[in-house]
C-alpha cells in the first residue's frame, strides 16, 4: 500500500495535469461512459460481494441510492432473487442498462435526484449506496443521512461503500480544486457535476453519528473502497 505522502504527491500531480479539464454534468458524464462503465467498476468486485453478505437475513425491500447499472445488485440478487429494490439514479441510461440486465427482478427504477426523492418513513429494511456520495459536501450529505435514518425500519441498516479521503489534506485539496473549477465555469449551484470530494473516515462517521446512527463496523480497503455499516438502533 502506498504511503500517504506518495499518494498525495501523485494526487497533486494528477490534479495539475488535468487542471485544464472542465467539469461535466453528472448524468452526461456517465452516459458518455456507459459502454465501459461496468469494466471500469469491476475493480470493486470484492466490495460488491461484501455488500450482498452484509444485508440482514430478513431483508425484503431495499433502497439503493446512485444504483447505476446495478453491479452491487447483481450480487444481491444472486443471493436472493426475491429482494425488492428501488434504485434511484440521475442517469436514465444507467437505469435502462440495469433493467435490460434484470428484466425479471422486482425492481423499481427512479430517475431523480436522491436529495429530493421522498424516501418515506419507517419503510425500508436496508438502504445501500456504493461509490456515489463522495461527490457531495457535508451539509447536504448530513441532511440525506437524516432522511435515510428516518426512512429505515427500526433496527435496520444503512450500508455505505465509498471513496474515503486518506487525510484532511486530501479532503481540503480536492474541495478547493472543485470549488475553483465550478467558479471558473460559472456552474449553477443546483447543477450536479462529476468530481470527487470525499470526506475522511472520521468526518464520514461523524455525519452518520450526528443524525443518530450507530456505526457498527468499518471494512477498510477490501479493494480500495471503504464500507461502513450504520444501524438505526432501537430506542
Amino acid at each position: 500500500m502506498k504511503s500517504k505522502e506518495t499518494y498525495m504527491q501523485e494526487l497533486k500531480k494528477w490534479l495539475q495535469n488535468t487542471s485544464d479539464s472542465s467539469l461535466e454534468e453528472m448524468s452526461s458524464f456517465f452516459t458518455k461512459r456507459l459502454d465501459d462503465y461496468e469494466e471500469h467498476m469491476s475493480v470493486w468486485e470484492k466490495s460488491y460481494q461484501i455488500f450482498a453478505g452484509l444485508l440482514p437475513s430478513n431483508c425484503q425491500e431495499i433502497l439503493d441510492l446512485g444504483c447505476g447499472s446495478g453491479l452491487e445488485l447483481d450480487k444481491i440478487w444472486q443471493r436472493d432473487p426475491d429482494i425488492k429494490v428501488t434504485g434511484v439514479d440521475l442517469c436514465q441510461s444507467m437505469l435502462d442498462k440495469l433493467l435490460e440486465k434484470h428484466p425479471d427482478k422486482p425492481f423499481t427504477a427512479v430517475c431523480q435526484d436522491y436529495f429530493q426523492y421522498d424516501f418515506g418513513i419507517d419503510r425500508w429494511d436496508a438502504v445501500i449506496s456504493f461509490e456515489s456520495l463522495h461527490h457531495f459536501f457535508p451539509d447536504p450529505k448530513k441532511e440525506l443521512y437524516q432522511k435515510i435514518f428516518q426512512c429505515l425500519k427500526g433496527d435496520s441498516v444503512f450500508i455505505l461503500g465509498d471513496y474515503i479521503a486518506c487525510c484532511e489534506d486530501e479532503e481540503e485539496l480536492l474541495r478547493s480544486v472543485y470549488l475553483k473549477k465550478r467558479e471558473q465555469s460559472a456552474i449553477p449551484e443546483n447543477c450536479f457535476v462529476h468530481f470527487d470530494i470525499p470526506l475522511t473516515l472520521a468526518h464520514e462517521k461523524g455525519l452518520l453519528q450526528d443524525v443518530g446512527f450507530v456505526v457498527e463496523n468499518v471494512i477498510e480497503n477490501p479493494d480500495n473502497a471503504t464500507i461502513l455499516i450504520a444501524r438505526k438502533a432501537l430506542r
